[in-house]
């Protein structure tokens, strides 16, 4: 049984603690917040840009820390699961590795590459596993693209272009800490970084970035269109995302995916299924093989302590790229040029 220690009662943390319950192998044995409430159990008031509130929970039976530095402390706990604000990744999860724990950190891995870079090495320094949760790896609709590449059922990929709106987050704790920048990284970093990993995921590292933004005053990239770059690949991908959307649509993704063969077409709001048009004309949806994102990630996360070995969908280096990815697309943005990746 690996015993996890949740950090962070917002929204991603109540996700990933009824996500858990579906997770053969994992006991949440402690939770830390600093608000009262949620330390009694009352999550009523967490909500995030899709799903439901967090409701009223039964926590008689965790250790309900205010502290961190006890939690991080506590021998019940094997498995930090680090869903505190972007800003504090770096710091924590280097401070939980030192105390001997693994630590599963939500995206982003941290706001900097420096900051990804330590984290990465204190976690070969010290001998303990630092995996990163990027979602859509798992997410049912999205790693059937990966399956069927893999697969080769359609024939190659040829071109990919994916969507990813929200409206302004305003249902952050700690005085909405979601609308300053320096401590989100911004849409890019907090949003965008979403199809930029996944792009990776499938195609490895581009060569270069191209992207167009709307950028604010301040510099902050509200909304960009990227082209990736795969010289020598035939293939054609992009991702626009930003927070640009009006409060009728708190949150949308999808894609149009063209194999050789065949089209898949997604939308959260406006195609559910994933539909599949093949080349004989005819039109069928596709039944993904995952059923729950974020369960599916947190058992990944759960078999790589429980065994010692590294998932390979939670690589902490292959987020670092991603992180450095979506840095030099802001760049390009505010450049109004490419942008090549070391």
């Amino acid at each position: 049984m690996v015993r996890v220690g949740i950090a962070g009662i917002g929204f991603m943390g109540v996700t990933h603690f009824n996500a858990y319950e579906k997770v053969e192998g994992a006991q949440v044995t402690a939770i830390f917040t600093r608000d009262p409430k949620k330390l009694a159990g009352d999550w009523s008031a967490v909500r995030g840009n899709f799903g439901g509130a967090g409701g009223v929970r039964d926590v008689s039976g965790l250790k309900c820390y205010s502290d961190l530095a006890l939690m991080l402390a506590d021998p019940d706990v094997d498995l930090i699961d680090l869903c505190l604000p972007s800003y504090v990744h770096r710091d924590v999860a280097i401070e939980a590795m030192q105390a001997g724990k693994h630590v599963l950190v939500e995206k982003p891995v941290a706001l900097t590459v420096p900051d990804a870079d330590a984290m990465i090495a204190a976690a070969a320094q010290l001998g303990r596993m630092l995996m990163v949760a990027q979602v859509l790896r798992f997410w049912p609709e999205f790693a059937i693209i990966k399956d069927l590449i893999l697969s080769g059922e359609y024939g190659h990929l040829r071109a990919a272009h994916f969507k990813r709106v929200i409206s302004r987050p305003d249902w952050a704790g700690d005085g909405n800490w979601f609308a300053d920048p320096s401590k989100t990284g911004g849409p890019v970093v907090d949003l965008h970084i979403h199809d930029t990993d996944f792009v990776q995921y499938l195609l490895g590292t581009p060569a270069a970035v191209s992207s167009s933004g709307v950028v604010a005053a301040n510099g902050e990239v509200e909304y960009l269109v990227t082209e990736y770059q795969y010289p020598g690949q035939n293939v054609c991908v992009s991702a626009q995302s930003g927070a640009i959307a009006t409060k009728g649509i708190e949150f949308e993704h999808g894609y149009d995916v063209y194999f050789e063969h065949a089209m898949l077409k997604h939308n959260s709001s406006t195609t559910p299924a994933v539909e599949v048009y093949t080349a004989d004309g005819q039109k069928s949806e596709l039944k993904p093989r995952i059923e729950d994102a974020f369960a599916e990630q947190l058992r990944t996360a759960i078999g790589g302590v429980a065994s010692g070995t590294l998932p390979p969908q939670l690589d902490p280096v292959t987020a670092r790229n991603s992180l450095a990815t979506v840095l030099s697309e802001a760049h390009s943005a505010r450049l109004g040029q490419p942008v090549a990746l070391a």
